[in-house]
């Protein structure tokens, strides 16, 4: 198996530390208030869609590559919300319905 050296892209994402660095790195304009909101959200789905392709080995490939994931995640929650996403387990449980008497709920 050949160990690829690390491309610069690689190595610049892996210093960058918020959401605004990522998107601001890759040049995707983003709301400030959408990322307010679901900046974890965004990174895990970019991670999520990042893990299932293979990435190319082109430095400028590759850069255009994760652009177009990072821009599709941050779309993701432009166009809808966390619950309908389902990006983290909570979200995806199915919750069970629980009764609780009104004269209980009070004690």
């Amino acid at each position: 198996m050949t160990v690829l050296p690390e491309s610069s892209v690689q190595a610049a994402m892996a210093e960058l530390e918020s959401a605004e660095d990522f998107l601001e790195y890759f040049e995707v304009a983003f709301d400030p208030a959408v990322v307010q909101v679901y900046r974890l959200h965004i990174l895990q789905r970019f991670h999520d869609y990042l893990k299932k392709e293979d990435w190319p080995e082109e430095e400028p490939a590759l850069q255009a590559f994760c652009a177009q994931w990072l821009q599709q995640a941050y779309q993701d929650f432009v166009n809808s919300d966390a619950k309908t996403e389902k990006v983290f387990k909570v979200f995806r449980n199915n919750p069970q319905e629980v009764f609780v008497p009104l004269d209980s709920a009070f004690k």
